[in-house]
């Protein structure tokens, strides 16, 4: 079992300006933005990370970029983690887009929406989760099951990736909140992921830090009672 940290970006200028800024290039954190980063490495001051995977957006780079300096450690930057590819949408602003058809769609049937020039919202599910699962798988082969990880990516995103591990229909992850900055973790096993946290943006960090080793007799009971291991389009 390794333990993913799912790391939205800090606030941004565009989630202030009322655009979705999709791909736009050049969007960076705001001054709340950088504060938001500076006090990720607070609160996971007592996790011990094994990896940082970040999209390739300035404004996740920009968000990872004080805990990797606090750990040594450098961000795998994956394309799997980006944002959306909103098309014709990317930079319009979300009062004009809420009047398209397309938005009653994104809403309340998001498994179909597809952005004009863009991307689909399940296509962007399953890339991010095929990105997810396999640095899991990497992870897990090179620093052991018990391995915290961060991966840094945007919204919807998130959502997505949620939903997958809580086993929801895409077309539910518009219920899902992912605050600027907040953490969401979820833990995957041989079997299964179990969802710890869903968009903590404050709360005690040290149920995160993984437990000692435990003897074998322990450990075979442990894995016998896995159930106990515990910018976005929203309207």
């Amino acid at each position: 079992m390794t333990t993913l940290i799912l790391l939205r970006h800090g606030r941004s200028t565009a989630n202030v300006s009322g655009v979705l800024a999709g791909r736009t290039p050049g969007v960076e954190l705001d001054d709340k933005g950088r504060e938001q980063a500076a006090k990720i490495v607070e609160r996971l001051d007592t996790v011990p990370i094994s990896a940082i995977v970040s999209s390739p957006m300035t404004r996740c780079r920009q968000t990872v970029a004080p805990l990797a300096a606090a750990r040594g450690l450098e961000p795998v930057i994956e394309d799997g983690l980006s944002e959306v590819d909103y098309g014709s949408w990317t930079g319009g602003e979300l009062k004009d887009l809420a009047e398209e058809p397309l938005w009653k769609v994104v809403q309340a049937h998001p498994s179909a929406a597809v952005f004009p020039d863009g991307e689909g919202l399940a296509g962007m599910q399953a890339r991010a989760v095929a990105a997810v699962r396999r640095h899991e798988r990497l992870i897990a082969a090179e620093f052991g099951p018990n391995a915290v990880w961060v991966a840094c990516s945007h919204g919807d995103v998130i959502k997505s990736v949620l939903a997958d591990a809580l086993a929801t229909h895409l077309d539910n992850f518009q219920r899902i909140v992912v605050d600027t900055c907040s953490i969401s973790v979820v833990s995957y096993t041989e079997t299964r992921p179990f969802v710890g946290r869903v968009n903590d943006v404050g709360g005690d960090v040290a149920a995160l830090v993984p437990p000692k080793p435990k003897e074998e007799g322990a450990q075979e009971h442990a894995q016998s009672s896995e159930a106990v291991v515990g910018g976005s389009t929203n309207a």
